[in-house]
């Protein structure tokens, strides 16, 4: 059995957000996890609103955080795929022209909600004769098209929510095509799904009122064995319990990445937030993928803290290793014979990836050293071992300038540090004192 076949459909009309990231990485892994594909659907069929920038922008974004697609799609390269599909419809009498105005809708639903009735549509436009729809044309009107439901509870077992069931009597029918021709969202996504294979469509909570519309869709277009699974988990707030907004900028991906955020930290707080899974730090998508259940998604709301990927952030560090880093340091010139024993030394001293900027100047850079007390410092200078040095010479070190000096715990070590690096904590001096080496450290305690 092959891989599931999934998608993320992000509007670019603005940059996604650490919400949005949420059902990308719930699709991605869910992919990687079996073997399937992972497909980028743009819905821009928003003309007005969309832009190329923006959609760049998203695939920036999710390559940042590790996710490439196997297809990229944009609807508004398929419009002829859904002007097809809306003539299959009216061909079967499922999709109906309609001519109120919105004023004309708002007031017949207040007078049903004044009335204490379900404030849906009333398939008014179904008793429309030809007559009738002839002069509507004529005075200007010109119609949007609806989709006739079948008045029929419709079911599905939801990857998160287990059972679900709507009563379609209870819906209007969905208006799919507007008065100038265009579509709204639910015809098209349904096209894309049935013609791109989708297998299991897996999003936010706020889509489980369209399931319902979208299954019938499908029923009618291709059959009831083309209908996915769906999966809706719920969504990502902040702390105060608020929703995210792409337009509003908060949280959004480019900004956590010029933050400093690692992008596995946003992925494992992303995807863990809001499930019986502790979120924890990761080593690699890989590795989340293996332990991503969508099982263990919770029913409640994911909130979540932007202090966790400032702490996750120093945690992920901490796990990656030197062959995983080697081209971002590189980036930085950090190379040579040292430069695995330097990752190695401070990974561990870091709130954020640039910080190995400062310690790399310390190890192999001039620095300003701080000097306590100047005769110590010389004294100490006078006692550095020959080289070769390794992670044992800090401790023969130190304990012949303890010898020779008769200090002990602070007042022995805290000098050396504030000499030697300039800063009042940090990695092991055990580990710095080899990278710093025997020139650099003479020079430094002031020789």
């Amino acid at each position: 059995m092959s891989g599931p076949v999934v998608r993320f459909a992000p509007s670019p009309t603005g940059r996604i957000h650490i919400g949005n990231a949420r059902t990308a990485l719930f699709n991605f892994l869910a992919a990687a996890r079996l073997g399937g594909r992972f497909i980028l659907r743009f819905d821009d069929t928003d003309l007005a609103r969309s832009t190329a920038e923006f959609a760049d922008g998203i695939e920036v974004d999710l390559a940042w955080l590790g996710i490439v697609p196997h297809l990229v799609v944009r609807q508004s390269d398929r419009v002829a795929l859904y002007e097809a599909a809306a003539e299959r419809l009216k061909q079967m009498g499922l999709l109906y022209p309609a001519y109120e105005t919105q004023a004309e809708l708002d007031r017949r639903r207040k007078l049903k909600q004044a009335r204490g009735l379900p404030p849906i549509y009333d398939r008014a436009a179904l008793a429309l004769s030809d007559a009738d729809r002839a002069k509507l044309e004529a005075d200007g009107r010109r119609p949007h098209w609806r989709f006739r439901l079948e008045h029929r509870v419709v079911e599905w077992e939801d990857g998160v929510r287990g059972h679900c069931h709507i009563d379609c009597a209870s819906l209007s029918d969905p208006v799919l095509v507007r008065e100038d021709g265009s579509f709204l969202y639910t015809l098209p996504s349904v096209v894309d799904d049935i013609e791109l294979g989708i297998t299991d469509v897996i999003r936010g909570e706020d889509h489980v009122a369209n399931t319902a519309v979208q299954i019938q869709i499908v029923e009618a277009l291709a059959g009831s064995d083309r209908v996915p699974r769906f999966a809706h988990h719920n969504l990502l707030v902040d702390a105060s319990g608020a929703g995210l907004s792409k337009r509003s900028g908060a949280l959004s991906i480019a900004s956590l990445r010029d933050s400093g955020v690692e992008s596995l930290a946003v992925a494992a707080v992303a995807v863990l937030t809001g499930s019986s899974d502790e979120v924890h730090a990761v080593g690699s998508l890989i590795e989340l993928a293996q332990k991503f259940d969508l099982a263990h998604v919770s029913r409640n709301a994911a909130k979540f803290d932007p202090a966790d990927l400032r702490s996750l952030t120093q945690r992920t560090l901490l796990k990656l290793d030197f062959e995983v880093m080697r081209e971002r340091l590189a980036a930085h010139d950090i190379v040579g014979a040292h430069a695995e024993a330097f990752w190695l030394a401070v990974r561990g001293n870091l709130e954020k990836f640039l910080d190995v900027c400062d310690w790399w100047r310390v190890v192999d850079g001039e620095i300003s050293p701080v000097i306590e007390d100047t005769e110590f410092c010389r004294a100490a200078a006078a006692l550095l071992p020959e080289d070769p040095w390794d992670e044992k010479t800090w401790s023969a070190w130190t304990s012949a300038v303890k010898t020779a000096t008769g200090r002990k715990g602070r007042e022995l070590f805290h000098p050396l540090r504030l000499a030697l690096t300039a800063r009042e904590n940090g990695p092991e001096l055990a580990k710095l004192l080899p990278l710093i080496g025997r020139t650099k450290a003479q020079a430094r305690l002031g020789s």
